[in-house]
């Protein structure tokens, strides 16, 4: 295999929203540089990139998949990303390590919500950035309209590059950097050159024009010259339209038919030329705020982008070389956890298929395998050069559900399963929460959690049971009361003794003290769960020992950590213990506890116990026609709409909503809109449960 400096190297991403063409661009760019001697296609699962099981059946990409291509003296390298953003951590990981991106768009839809959702990450990155329109030829396409969407996607810099065209019944391009058409037969492949027809000169002429000023912005140089030659050349073309890109400034336009093999050469032509290599990116800081030079010649650090369990080859680690040059056996420092790993082999790989390398340099992505310490988001660097290439930040989870084996006796292989496949997508995440006494599973959606549901299933060989998590409750009271308990026990010699007596009302922050008590102490206990407990020593005459009170206050936490109505955390209480007996042999730490514990339910029982449940904070970014059914949907999930705002042809709705009501809400917004909403959520804070409600749980836990 051949070996590129890092002059000749680009990485490119393909992301866009579902059905947009990304897997079939990326078959025919290989079949045109001869990687492949014939096309796959999704339909018959015989794809480079779609080749894991799950994805041909279901016919869409699930997973990012690194291939390589080579087009005159070039290496690009190309990731091809899923569509849905269920699947997010895939896209981002990718992004994070191409040079550029290429943003695909269907000619019939042109900027969708998933468009929308993956600009505001390439965005984010300022990554240089190109758009390609595909399915030029379909009937319904509709080049114009899909280009004023970029527009209103990205502003004014977007610019075409290209339009297509008919003439005399075939399928044209016409490119205004060339200023050539491209005029190609019925089954696509090499075009004829042409020169541009008459009747198009005008619009070519006013697109190149256009073109020309656009890159003479975006450089001193270039500007200088335009203002003197009134145009540029098409290299000086190149070089400003370069530049803009690699400032985040420009976006180039292209159109492509990726099914009929029409303007992939010339996308991968301008690839070569114009789009930016890892050397011409703008440095990098480090963790640590070092620069991390692009250079062959300094210190090496791979960046982990990916990682895969395949049943075969075991775990395959996916990087790209960040600085300096990489050789089969080098052995590396991770920066997260100290370990030496010895990198035996490298590969370049092309979906399942992998070629072994000797060596590689800065700015290009490759893998190996059997890591033990190495999982996604890592960095790997020389002993004595210590370097954290910045990691990529992964969005919280908007589904939740308890998750356990199927068979008592493979929770250790379920477990073991659902690392691997945290290791392979961060944004699958797992932790056991003592609160529910259930392992808590997070991920994107519903279509993640069937896809995580399938692999444990079909790759790890173990059958989960996915349900509705339990909802963290809180339990408080809402009057003051009092109760006793004495605790006797006799056994033979020294027995047990306790009498407690206390009183325990509602707690809120600045309330004065209580009132008719003989205060000699107090204790305000911050509670883990949230709230608090302020425990007043209110004892007079001694009839209880100090020494007493700890063991008292314990028996009133154990309560507090399992509330009397759902088993939930109590919450905001204060108790005054005031009056109680004591025996001067009998009387120990564990009777006072156990009398402190059984005064304390009792009081809570007739202080009219209520339930608390966790209210989310929920924003939604819907098309506007779609408002009135997200409303009337959310008014049925017990939420109260807070406002909403106007957001370009969007509408953003807030509004607070009880947790319970949003277990399923991923699924139900996909179908009420299309796929066309988005929504984020953040804990707000904890409200009484309605009446009826309460009564149905607590009636739920009684008969259970």
């Amino acid at each position: 295999m051949n070996v590129f400096d890092h002059k000749h190297i680009k990485n490119i991403v393909f992301v866009g929203a579902h059905n947009s063409g990304k897997t079939t661009l990326t078959e025919t760019m290989l079949f045109e540089a001869g990687l492949i001697n014939r096309r796959g296609t999704v339909e018959n699962k015989t794809t480079v990139s779609d080749y894991q099981e799950i994805e041909q059946e279901r016919g869409s990409s699930v997973f990012a998949t690194p291939m390589h291509t080579e087009w005159r003296n070039y290496k690009i390298n190309i990731i091809d990303t899923p569509g849905l953003d269920d699947f997010i951590g895939e896209i981002l990981s990718s992004i994070r390590v191409a040079d550029t991106v290429v943003t695909v768009l269907n000619a019939q839809h042109g900027v969708e919500v998933g468009t929308e959702i993956i600009w505001n990450y390439i965005d984010r990155y300022n990554k240089p950035t190109l758009f390609v329109v595909n399915q030029i030829d379909h009937l319904n396409a509709d080049f114009e309209e899909s280009f004023n969407s970029i527009k209103g996607l990205v502003g004014n810099n977007a610019v075409k590059v290209q339009y297509p065209l008919i003439v005399d019944g075939a399928q044209c391009i016409v490119d205004v950097l060339k200023m050539k058409m491209y005029k190609f037969g019925p089954e696509g492949g090499k075009p004829e050159k042409l020169p541009i027809p008459e009747d198009q000169k005008e619009l070519a002429d006013r697109l190149h024009n256009e073109l020309v000023e656009k890159a003479a912005e975006k450089d001193e140089e270039l500007l200088e010259l335009f203002f003197e030659k009134g145009t540029l050349s098409e290299d000086e073309m190149r070089q400003g339209i370069q530049t803009g890109m690699l400032n985040h400034e420009l976006f180039p336009v292209f159109c492509v038919s990726a099914l009929q093999d029409m303007g992939s050469g010339r996308l991968m032509g301008f690839i070569d030329n114009v789009a930016p290599a890892a050397a011409d990116l703008k440095p990098e800081q480090s963790v640590e705020g070092k620069v991390v030079e692009r250079k062959t010649t300094a210190p090496t650090a791979l960046f982990v982008f990916k990682t895969v369990q395949m049943q075969n080859l075991g775990k395959i680690t996916f990087f790209k070389v960040k600085s300096g040059v990489v050789r089969a056996n080098d052995k590396l420092v991770n920066s997260r956890n100290g370990e030496t790993e010895t990198l035996n082999q490298l590969f370049i790989m092309d979906g399942k298929n992998r070629s072994p390398v000797n060596k590689m340099v800065v700015g290009d992505i490759g893998a190996t395998l059997k890591l033990k310490y190495t999982e996604t988001n890592d960095t790997l660097h020389l002993e004595n050069e210590p370097v954290t290439i910045r990691p990529v930040v992964y969005p919280e989870p908007r589904t939740q559900r308890s998750v356990s084996a199927m068979q008592p006796n493979e929770e250790e292989k379920l477990t073991d399963a659902l690392r691997k496949l945290h290791s392979q997508d961060p944004t699958v995440t797992m932790a056991y929460s003592n609160e529910l006494k259930q392992q808590i599973l997070g991920c994107q959606g519903e279509l993640h959690l069937s896809t995580i549901d399938w692999m444990l299933e079909h790759i790890y060989g173990v059958k989960a049971v996915l349900e509705s998590p339990k909802v963290a409750y809180r339990e408080t009271i809402k009057r003051s009361t009092s109760a006793n308990y004495r605790h006797k026990k006799q056994s033979g010699g020294a027995g047990q003794f306790a009498q407690v007596h206390l009183k325990i009302s509602p707690w809120y922050e600045g309330m004065p003290e209580p009132e008719g008590f003989n205060i000699r102490g107090k204790e305000e206990i911050d509670l883990p769960w949230g709230g608090k407990l302020v425990f007043y020593n209110c004892i007079v005459g001694g009839v209880i020992d100090l020494r007493y009170l700890p063991s008292i206050r314990k028996g009133i936490m154990e309560v507090m950590e399992s509330g009397p109505l759902t088993g939930s955390y109590i919450r905001d209480v204060r108790v005054m213990v005031y009056d109680g007996k004591m025996h001067s042999v009998d009387s120990n730490d564990i009777s006072f506890k156990i009398a402190g514990a059984h005064a304390f339910r009792d009081a809570f029982l007739n202080a009219g116990p209520k339930l608390l449940e966790p209210i989310r904070e929920l924003t939604i970014k819907v098309p506007e026609e779609m408002v009135g059914n997200i409303m009337t949907d959310l008014q049925s999930r017990r939420a109260i709409i807070l406002g909403i705002e106007s957001l370009d042809n969007y509408q953003i709705l807030k509004s607070v909503i009880p947790e319970a009501e949003l277990y399923d809400y991923s699924t139900n917004l996909r179908s009420l809109t299309q796929g066309k909403a988005t929504f984020h959520s953040k804990f707000h804070a904890y409200e009484p449960v309605p009446q009826h409600i309460q009564q149905e749980l607590v009636k739920e836990l009684e008969t259970a």
